[in-house]
């Protein structure tokens, strides 16, 4: 199995200004997300491609860009990203897979966790959710990106399916979190995950109707809310989490395809939230929103 290098392009760039740099970077990725730092100041672009990048043609590029729109030309950062061995150790389950720090694995996995990453212990099983899934990467990467600099004290994983984004929640941020599923093997799967990731004491797993739960409503107002469910029912949920979310709090949404992205974000944009950052991969789209 050959796996092609893989190289990231990123900037940082005044809000209004984001769209043409991704624009600019796009030529040359797989996939391009975009992710407020400063709140109505600036935004990360960051751009994945295969092999190395034409660095004098991006560079190029990215100056004359800026100087037609009046700004300093913003410094870009190209570099490798860091290679897994990829090939599976065992023909019985999928490969480890890493999003941001989180590196999710299964019991087969020989190896041990990488330094400075953040191992999730999840086997596949009935419950949706082991991480290969493009929308489950995509709401790992995001919660990464936001522990890095937003602090929560308490969270909830709607729909959470085998729990492990509120693993990765609980153990990102070291704080309780509810996960919360209309599907009584969902909620059996995460206590059980909860319990092998030794975060049973953070992670309350319950069942029941989305925001109507009594556990899910004696949590509020949450300071982050991840939701990896389908279109539908997460524009219906829109008022619900709003109501659930403390003001300035984040949510990550996935289970989206591109086609329903404005959909979804106009459901919530009438709920008074407001996107800050997006996460692409293939079709699928993974979107944070502020309170």
């Amino acid at each position: 199995m050959t796996i092609p290098d893989l190289w990231r392009i990123a900037l940082t760039v005044p809000e209004n200004l984001v769209a043409f740099f991704a624009d600019a970077v796009g030529d040359h990725a797989v996939s391009v997300s975009t992710f407020e730092v400063e709140e109505g100041v600036s935004w990360l672009v960051e751009a994945i491609s295969h092999g190395e990048p034409d660095r004098a043609w991006l560079t190029a590029r990215i100056a004359v860009l800026a100087e037609a729109m009046g700004i300093a030309e913003p410094e870009m950062v190209i570099e490798p990203v860091p290679q897994l061995d990829w090939l599976t150790r065992s023909y019985k389950s999928f490969p480890p897979i890493r999003a941001g720090r989180c590196f999710i694995y299964g019991s087969h996995h020989e190896g041990g966790v990488p330094p400075s990453s953040v191992g999730l212990l999840v086997d596949a099983a009935t419950a949706f959710g082991s991480g290969e899934h493009a929308t489950t990467y995509g709401c790992l990467v995001a919660l990464d990106r936001l522990s890095r600099r937003f602090p929560v004290r308490r969270a909830l994983d709607m729909g959470c399916g085998s729990g492990i984004l509120a693993l990765a929640i609980a153990k990102l941020w070291h704080v309780p979190v509810v996960a919360s599923d209309i599907d009584a093997e969902s909620v059996r799967v995460t206590r059980l995950n909860a319990r092998r990731n030794q975060v049973s004491s953070l992670v309350r797993a319950v069942g029941g109707n989305g925001y109507k739960v009594e556990a899910v409503r004696r949590g509020r107002p949450y300071d982050l809310i991840a939701s990896n469910i389908l279109a539908r029912p997460l524009a219906r949920m829109a008022p619900d989490l709003r109501r659930a979310l403390r003001p300035g709090g984040y949510a990550v949404l996935s289970g989206l395809l591109d086609r329903h992205e404005n959909w979804v974000l106009a459901a919530h944009r009438s709920q008074g939230l407001r996107l800050v950052g997006r996460i692409p991969v293939g079709e699928w789209r993974t979107l944070v929103l502020r309170g």
